[in-house]
């Protein structure tokens, strides 16, 4: 990580010093740095829109652009995009010096001109009608891992990631399968998804840390209504296959068992 983006992570850090206002998520001297910055702005509509911004700074930031993952609880999926398009334009403008701080103070001065219609207000009494985008919906993704060499801290790591992004499901073990399966906004299974393939997660064979470069995306879908929705995260660990099954099966996913694990056996 350059001294350039440690000094702006410092200063960004001095700037949004209000609890859960500016945390890294990770960090690594080899893949440099994710963190997210949580902004309102504000009287916009009359009222108070909340961004979730996230931002991984390559090692060689700022002569490479960051990348850039945008949520709102209370912004469509598509504005989220909007928002993320026009920061990567403006970050173009000033590639090659820090600009985290200005991209921030710039989608603040022009939010309500990026997302170009009257910012949809929810809150948790909101249901989604039969005309609703599937991206405002909750999402489900499965993930296979081949192996965990340093175990606890990698458990450890997801049920992190899986609380901040605030991601429901499950950490399975049973035998050599590893499964992880998340439910949860469809930009938080997003951000959880770079997290999970930009950090350093686990160890290679020598002892020394490592990326996740073997995992697989089973499936990733809206969650239809027959499925249950999980109301926390939690690791386990089955005996037998036919216990992972009726996890499965409990919780509505019969059919997605019988598609993705059984291939893993072969």
């Amino acid at each position: 990580m350059s001294e350039e983006a440690l000094e702006e992570l410092s200063a960004l850090a001095a700037i949004y010093c209000e609890p859960g206002a500016c945390e890294v998520l990770a960090a690594s001297e080899t893949d440099g740095v994710t963190f997210r910055i949580q902004t309102s702005v504000k009287e916009l509509l009359d009222t108070d829109i909340l961004l979730k911004l996230l931002f991984h700074l390559p090692v060689n930031y700022p002569s490479t652009l960051p990348e850039i993952s945008v949520s709102s609880d209370q912004l469509t999926r598509a504005q989220c995009m909007d928002i993320k398009d026009k920061l990567l334009e403006q970050a173009k403008k000033h590639l090659s010096e820090p600009m985290v701080h200005e991209l921030v103070l710039w989608i603040q001065q022009h939010l309500e001109y990026v997302i170009k219609q009257p910012a949809r207000v929810c809150n948790e009494k909101t249901t989604l009608s039969k005309g609703a985008s599937t991206e405002d919906a909750i999402w489900m993704l499965l993930l296979h891992l081949d192996h965990m060499r340093a175990k606890a801290k990698y458990v450890r790591t997801v049920e992190k990631w899986a609380s901040d992004l605030k991601l429901t499901g499950r950490l399975m073990f049973m035998g050599k399968i590893i499964l992880i399966l998340l439910q949860g906004d469809k930009s938080n299974i997003k951000e959880y998804l770079i997290l999970q393939k930009t950090s350093k997660v686990d160890v290679d064979s020598s002892g020394k840390k490592c990326k996740e470069k073997m995992i697989s995306v089973l499936c990733e879908t809206k969650v239809q209504s027959q499925h249950k929705r999980f109301q926390m995260f939690e690791v386990k660990e089955y005996s037998t296959l036919d216990e992972l099954q009726k996890e499965f099966e409990t919780a509505g996913l019969a059919n997605l068992f019988s598609e993705f694990v059984p291939p893993l056996l072969k």
